[in-house]
């Protein structure tokens, strides 16, 4: 008897498990994650508290699901916006923009989930084993970013490159939910300042007499991750 052959889920399970998340969501955003509890959850889903946790083991659960959800629904647009240009300023620039654009539905709530970014044991840490597979696929967009720009990236840094991107974006991102200026305009200034520095520090960077600066900065890189 082949024991892998996962059950057929029904459309009708299908629906239900979104119907509970899209409640969470909308709890989320009006009371916080804090606040909201898997009963609220299944309360206002319709559902059974027994149903709620069926479908979902824990609210971390429907969080590490609205993560996948954004990662996903960032690709086409990314990849699009990225058509458009050459300059590998302009190209982070387009995805630093797209990310932005997609999570400021849930400016609010996510900023209320950064409290768990410091600790990679966290599972709704973007550091943590849990949130791997979308870490991963957003340096996938930092390096996507790179092949196609103007700027020759040196050979020892370049493997690196995207991963020390993404942790840029996540610094702006965590400067953008706590910017308090009207719309977020101080980080838009600051997106364009340090973008342009750090392209100029990458062409910098691939002079011979810059060897060793790299060196220093990749060993750092992998003291730091480990």
């Amino acid at each position: 008897m082949n024991t892998s052959v996962k059950p057929r889920v029904t459309q009708r399970a299908e629906d239900t498990r979104r119907k509970i998340y899209e409640a969470a969501m909308e709890l989320f955003r009006e009371k916080g994650f804090d606040e909201t509890t898997m009963r609220d959850i299944a309360a206002k889903a319709g559902v059974a508290l027994g149903g709620a946790y069926y479908y979902f083991s824990s609210k971390d659960a429907i969080v590490l699901e609205f993560y996948r959800e954004m990662q996903e629904a960032s690709t086409k647009p990314i990849i699009a916006a990225l058509a458009g240009h050459k300059k590998l300023k302009d190209r982070i620039h387009s995805v630093l923009d797209k990310r932005l654009e997609l999570l400021t539905p849930n400016r609010k709530f996510c900023s209320a989930l950064f409290r768990h970014a410091p600790d990679s044991a966290d599972p709704l840490s973007p550091f943590s084993d849990e949130t791997r597979p979308i870490r991963d696929a957003a340096i996938e967009h930092m390096r996507v970013a790179i092949e196609g720009g103007d700027t020759k990236i040196p050979a020892d840094l370049k493997p690196r490159l995207p991963y020390l991107l993404w942790l840029y974006q996540m610094a702006l991102i965590m400067y953008w939910l706590y910017d308090r200026s009207p719309n977020q305009e101080r980080t838009t200034r600051l997106m364009e300042k340090s973008l342009g520095l750090l392209v100029n520090l990458l062409r910098l960077s691939s002079l011979p007499l810059m060897k060793p600066a790299r060196k220093i900065v990749l060993e750092l890189v992998e003291t730091a991750g480990g």
